[in-house]
């Protein structure tokens, strides 16, 4: 309990109203987003947001300290210690949890055993829970982050302003973010695919935010894994995984704290009743109410997110089409609403269909589908051709298209390619072999 939790640090409005938490542990109300693209495109995200509706930023020691305090109140026993191991003498006895007890406040913990009829494992990414039920593996990120304390007048800029920068170099499938907290902003990115490079996306996330953090002090530097997706396995007996254990992190923004509180009171909620308030003894087919109720809620959400990711984390010309396409109101009303209250929000479907040709024309503008058009075995043998004249764009923009902006997508030798960003059109006399 002596650690504190890496991580940004921001809540939903929904997850304050459905779990009662104070206003004093909130440390800003963010109203505004700025979203910054490879090439600092900046978009400024929020006006759709109402006067009563805010995004939270707390420190995750002081949020967690408060539901510790909370849940002791209420008749739980808090135990400061260290999950080892634990074991089963048979199926329908009780569980022995083996940990290091911290009680007395010492850095090195003394053994203990405690009996328990069942356990929920909610001990993060590295849980050693899910290890003993053989939970299976899953793909993580590595999340850096650094806490700065910068200069006042400084911080007044980011007083309810929270900025997401994306590009190759603050991370190949993430985004790097600035968010402020009580007297400081957390600084950080991730990655999955290259978790070696983290320090160096760190850096250049430090420098695109530079004019606005220099002059400040570090004082914490934080590391820690963000699963990608659930585990194979999350219950097994009278066992289950919640949170990040579990790997309940949204692919795309990578929020899990509503998640992991969501789930772990789903988890108490299916004990209380599968053991009729404590009458009789719970099993897992009383768990799994749990995971059912979870994934049926839930499991639209993360894959949309996910298939949000895959489309638009994946290239530079395809965040700038992200970055550009957060300029619609439509767009930042839909994200807002599905973020602050965790739902899919069904769209007007005119809107959606909108949405739907913007999105195109934004991905087409930013080249996103430049390695279709760029595949060069599959032009040649459809008889596509490349453009001398756009690749001579390419060097020579006055010529006015740049050669990502040709769309030679079901061209031929008898009409015309045309270039997306200008609408200049190129002949069979400009073409040659590849």
């Amino acid at each position: 309990m002596n650690n504190c939790k890496p991580c940004g640090g921001a809540i939903p409005l929904c997850m304050v109203d459905e779990f009662d938490l104070p206003a004093d542990i909130i440390d800003r109300k963010v109203t505004k987003m700025k979203m910054i693209s490879p090439s600092n495109r900046e978009v400024d995200v929020g006006k759709t947001l109402s006067e009563t509706e805010y995004i939270g930023m707390c420190r995750r020691e002081v949020l967690d300290d408060y539901l510790r305090t909370r849940a002791k109140k209420h008749g739980a026993t808090v135990l400061n210690g260290l999950f080892m191991r634990m074991e089963q003498a048979t199926a329908d006895g009780p569980y022995t949890v083996h940990f290091n007890s911290y009680k007395d406040g010492g850095k090195v913990g003394k053994p203990e055993t405690l009996e328990v009829d069942a356990v929920i494992g909610a001990d993060g990414a590295n849980s050693r829970v899910a290890k003993e039920i053989d939970a299976g593996e899953y793909d993580y990120a590595i999340a850096f982050q650094e806490r700065i304390r910068i200069p006042e007048d400084k911080m007044d800029y980011y007083k309810d302003l929270a900025e997401m920068y994306v590009g190759d170099d603050v991370s190949p499938d993430f985004y790097g973010w600035v968010f402020p907290k009580y007297d400081h902003v957390a600084v950080g990115t991730g990655t999955v695919i290259n978790k070696t490079g983290i320090k160096q996306y760190q850096q250049a996330t430090r420098d695109r935010s530079k004019v606005k953090t220099e002059g400040g002090k570090i004082i914490r530097v934080e590391a820690h894994p963000i699963p990608e997706h659930p585990r194979p396995r999350r219950c097994k007996g009278r066992v289950a995984l919640v949170g990040d254990a579990a790997g309940y992190v949204t692919k795309c923004s990578g929020e899990g704290i509503y998640f992991a509180a969501k789930s772990g009171r789903m988890a108490a909620e299916a004990i209380v009743e599968g053991s009729v308030k404590g009458t009789r003894m719970v099993g897992e087919r009383n768990l799994r109410t749990y995971l059912d109720k979870f994934d049926r809620k839930y499991w639209a959400t993360y894959k949309v997110l996910d298939i949000l990711q895959k489309v638009f984390y994946r290239s530079n010309p395809a965040r700038e089409a992200f970055v550009e396409m957060c300029e619609s109101d439509y767009v930042q009303k839909m994200t807002f609403d599905s973020y602050l209250y965790k739902t899919v929000v069904p769209g007007n479907p005119l809107d959606d269909v909108r949405l739907l040709v913007q999105t195109v024309g934004s991905l087409l503008r930013g080249n996103a589908l430049r390695q279709g058009a760029n595949s060069l075995p599959e032009a040649a043998s459809s008889g596509r051709r490349c453009l001398s004249a756009a690749a001579k764009a390419a060097d020579d923009p006055s010529l006015g298209c740049p050669v990502e902006y040709i769309d030679l997508r079901g061209t031929s030798i008898d009409q015309p390619a045309v270039c997306k960003y200008t609408g200049n059109k190129y002949y069979s006399d400009d073409w040659q072999a590849h």
